[in-house]
């Protein structure tokens, strides 16, 4: 009598702990129903936003300039349980693939309630008074311009849904850069500090939320170049 009461109860817990566990996951998916698009998101930082992302319940977008590590994203991320994803290959610098990243999101999903803009280029390193001008170019086409058209965009989407969010992954560069030879780069985040400012006031009134993320230094590919 006593060892069954034993094992009643080791079931009866057993039980108790995975209906808490059931209510504690489906508390955290409080962005079911949610849409979001994270760019440069096949690794590093972009891949964790969008895993908790959807792990929060959300269908994801993921995103990449390459075929192959959109894919490889995108099965990583089925894999984990209640995971809704897509994968499309953008290259945030040109017009054309942001257009057609906001078409087949719309496509799939059916709106954007949130974008997290992460893709960044750094393709020079050395003192910023030797950056070459097409490197400057190319920098802030990538980590500023390509942000604000593609937010510009999508705002007006998510103002029809009734609101929505956008983020900015900036760097702790932005504010106070943690290493040499990253001039360009560190300015080129100190200016999506001031995007947001201009945008979260000029956005409110939308019911559209604008904010800024300054990761510190990070063992990413990027950092590795």
């Amino acid at each position: 009598m006593r060892l069954d009461r034993l094992r009643c109860s080791g079931i009866f817990s057993g039980t108790l702990r995975s209906i808490r566990m059931s209510s504690t996951a489906a508390a955290n998916r409080r962005l079911e129903g949610k849409v979001a698009i994270v760019t440069a998101s096949t690794e590093g930082i972009g891949f964790g936003i969008a895993k908790q992302l959807a792990l929060d319940g959300a269908k994801v977008i993921v995103s990449s300039r390459k075929q192959d590590k959109v894919i490889n994203a995108v099965a990583k991320l089925e894999k984990e349980q209640g995971c809704t994803v897509k994968g499309i290959v953008c290259h945030v610098g040109k017009s054309e693939h942001r257009k057609n990243l906001i078409k087949e999101t719309l496509h799939h999903f059916g709106g954007i309630d949130i974008l997290v803009s992460n893709a960044a280029a750094n393709p020079t390193f050395g003192p910023i008074l030797e950056t070459p001008e097409d490197a400057w170019d190319k920098i802030f086409d990538v980590n500023v311009k390509s942000a604000f058209l593609l937010a510009k965009d999508v705002i007006p989407l998510m103002e029809k849904r009734g609101g929505g969010s956008v983020v900015f992954i900036s760097s702790i560069g932005g504010f106070q850069p943690p290493m040499q030879g990253l001039g360009a780069y560190n300015v080129s985040k100190t200016a999506l500090l001031g995007l947001t400012k201009a945008l979260s006031n000029e956005c409110a009134h939308m019911g559209v939320r604008v904010n800024c993320v300054a990761p510190g230094v990070i063992k990413t590919n990027l950092v590795k170049q």
